[in-house]
């Protein structure tokens, strides 16, 4: 009677130290994932968004000029508008890129949290 005992403890033992580990390693392998999604995900944004920043000062500048030399001007007005409008432009990208790696993060950890306890619930 004690050897049923002690063997039905053994086997209750080792099946919840393997359904532990099996969670543990479940959890730490989607947390992964989702981390590295996160980080190509903000990667690409930011990409992205410094191709965007360059395409638009660029052509900024150009209209800029190109206003300047048609309508005439002084040199130096050409310069500190172009300066002004570079600056302008490259706050509201910094801005927006920082909105945008904030909400991924968000969306990321959110998604971690409601994945982990699932796993952990089911």
């Amino acid at each position: 009677m004690s050897r049923v005992v002690v063997l039905v403890v053994v086997v209750v033992v080792v099946i919840v130290v393997v359904v532990t580990v099996v969670l543990v390693v479940v959890v730490l392998v989607v947390v992964e994932v989702v981390v590295v999604v996160t980080v190509v995900l903000v990667v690409v944004v930011v990409l992205v968004v410094v191709v965007v920043v360059v395409v638009v000062v660029v052509v900024v500048v150009v209209v800029v000029v190109l206003v300047v030399v048609i309508v005439g001007g002084d040199g130096v007005v050409v310069v500190a508008v172009v300066v002004v409008v570079v600056v302008i432009v490259v706050v509201v990208v910094v801005v927006v890129v920082v909105v945008v790696v904030v909400v991924v993060v968000v969306v990321v950890v959110v998604v971690v949290v409601v994945v982990v306890v699932d796993v952990v619930y089911q």
